[in-house]
């Protein structure tokens, strides 16, 4: 009795422990999530100087110890050089520069506030002759959410910038919406592209509640202002009036396509279908084939390029925030590998 008595002590303890680092955990990332956008740091990486430091550094790996001190000093008279031609070239011409933003899109959107003061700082300080490159990924989202995101790079070309957008894995329905606002689109060559579509799905659980004899009211003003429902039973005209709606959401997403994209048969590949890379240059839904690395570097040769980002201050409650929550995405991840895998294994 004394054992089961110590045992039982001794889970309800663990329990507890168990249950305050998680309600810990979960407090860290609602407090990271909540940080005010005017406590953004803006983060800007040289890039032209993270290579060249990257390059020397695999060169002096590399070479047999005794040629070491040479390559030093030859670095160290390549940025003697460099220096004094920048010092005393004051009048020459500004050097091209390229401007890098990265946008990673989830279902809302939701990086689009911080991506539009990213905007807003480039803008301020672009020269004419100065490149945007955009490094863009999403499989999209909800209209409105993305509808502003692609408004935000609208903003370039209106402000006269080149825009180049780059996608390295996807950018498909609301992902293309904000890609096809640029003069230029590169994608990878098994880049996802397209889905000009429009989709939407309501659950209706009318029937079940039926049978249990539940009655569920719906009251509204407004001939329109609830179509479909999920608890009510949903009428054919309300069904009529809801694909209305998406058909005349779709009108105006390959408008805003075809605009862009004047050279695209716009019937023929607004069918909610996707392409990869290769396939959608041959659709001009792209302007090139390429990664982002790859156009970088080429841009590197005759221009500085600068990834610009705006990072929250790297406060003790966020690097925890930020470790816990790196922690369940890591574990979610390894568990959907394993699941993947034995889908593979099966075939």
């Amino acid at each position: 009795m004394n054992e089961w008595i110590a045992e039982m002590g001794t889970f309800l303890v663990q329990t507890t422990i168990v249950m305050a680092l998680i309600g810990l955990g979960l407090l860290l990332v609602a407090r990271t999530k909540q940080e005010k956008e005017s406590d953004l740091k803006l983060h800007i990486e040289p890039l032209n100087d993270q290579r060249r430091r990257r390059v020397r550094r695999l060169r002096l790996t590399a070479a047999l110890p005794g040629g070491r001190k040479k390559l030093l000093k030859a670095f160290r008279s390549e940025d003697k050089k460099r220096h004094k031609a920048h010092k005393h070239d004051q009048n020459a011409a500004q050097e091209a520069r390229v401007w890098v933003l990265d946008f990673h899109g989830d279902l809302k959107a939701s990086q689009t506030e911080r991506f539009a003061q990213e905007v807003s700082a480039i803008i301020d300080v672009a020269a004419e002759n100065d490149e945007v490159v955009v490094r863009l990924e999403s499989a999209g989202g909800l209209v409105h959410a993305y509808g502003l995101a692609a408004a935000q790079l609208d903003r370039l070309r209106t402000a006269g910038l080149t825009t180049t957008v780059c996608i390295d894995k996807v950018a498909a329905s609301g992902g293309y919406l904000m890609a096809c606002t640029a003069q230029h689109i590169k994608a990878a060559p098994f880049a996802v592209i397209g889905s000009i579509g429009v989709v939407a799905q309501v659950p209706n659980i009318h029937r079940l509640l039926k049978r249990h004899d539940v009655d569920v009211e719906l009251l509204t003003a407004g001939k329109y202002k609830r179509t479909l429902t999920v608890l009510g039973e949903n009428t054919e005209e309300g069904k009529a009036k809801f694909l209305e709606d998406l058909e005349n959401t779709h009108r105006l997403f390959k408008g805003y396509v075809a605009e862009r994209r004047p050279a695209m048969d716009i019937d023929t590949l607004a069918t909610g279908e996707i392409w990869y890379g290769s396939e959608a240059l041959s659709n001009l839904l792209v302007d090139s084939v390429g990664t982002s690395e790859a156009y970088l570097v080429e841009r590197m040769v005759e221009a500085q390029v600068f990834a610009v980002k705006l990072e929250p201050q790297k406060t003790m409650t966020r690097k925890l925030g930020l470790a816990v929550s790196a922690g369940v995405e890591s574990a979610t991840l390894k568990v959907l590998g394993l699941i993947d895998a034995a889908g593979w294994q099966r075939r």
